[in-house]
């Protein structure tokens, strides 16, 4: 059961409406890191979630990213409210669509459901989510670059801020279940080879780190070699 309250979750003040920066605004509403796209990613996920507390925090991460949606929504209209006799309103995808948030992203390209990544398991979901929200505060911080007005970019600086909460709760749910840092989740096992590092960047110096090196790799410096003998 959801119920509407009729203001936002934060204030959206906007002090001069500019619709070229609206038609960026539209990459959050109807784009691949927008927060329709991780508001229906985190529901549908709950119902895969057996984990109680998981299940809730998803649940409850969904619905706040609803209310980001509507926050985008808010700024979008604001910056095309009023604003159709300008010329920078002409040169825009509100010219032909109308004034308001559509279903498009920055380049005129419909939402789709493609833009979801989940797949039934609780680690693999919660990974996937980690990478959603990385996407999305980048994207806010481009838009904060280019934001027109101090009302605007307050308003963008709450929503990348909130994308750093929900990446931190993502990562402590995953550690909650000793996954956060191993790679390994379900039910088939591993062959022999899950600990080599092939070495196949020759042009140079071989780079070496923790990523190619003991305890948790074996390296292959020439895997031509490896396997001819």
């Amino acid at each position: 059961m959801f119920f509407h309250k009729k203001e936002t979750i934060q204030p959206v003040n906007i002090n001069q409406p500019n619709p070229r920066f609206a038609q960026l605004l539209l990459e959050q509403f109807g784009g691949a890191t927008g927060e329709l796209s991780a508001a229906l990613q985190y529901w549908v996920q709950s119902f895969h979630c057996e984990n109680p507390g998981i299940r809730d925090m998803l649940q409850d991460i969904a619905i706040e990213e609803f209310s980001h949606l509507e926050m985008v929504g808010k700024l979008i209209e604001g910056h095309t409210k009023n604003a159709d006799q300008t010329e920078a309103y002409k040169s825009t995808l509100f010219a032909l669509r109308g004034v308001g948030p559509h279903f498009l992203d920055s380049q005129g390209v419909s939402w789709t459901a493609a833009y979801l990544n989940e797949g039934g398991d609780i680690v693999r979901d919660l990974r996937a989510d980690i990478a959603a929200e990385a996407g999305a505060r980048q994207t806010y911080e481009e838009l904060i670059k280019l934001a027109p007005d101090e009302g605007t970019k307050q308003t963008l600086v709450h929503l990348l801020t909130r994308e750093v909460s929900h990446t931190k709760m993502f990562m402590e749910a995953l550690q909650s279940l000793g996954k956060l840092t191993d790679p390994f989740f379900g039910n088939i096992q591993p062959d022999q080879t899950v600990d080599i590092y092939y070495n196949l960047s020759q042009n140079g110096k071989d780079e070496r780190g923790p990523w190619n090196s003991q305890p948790n790799f074996r390296y292959i410096a020439d895997p031509l070699a490896e396997k001819q003998s």
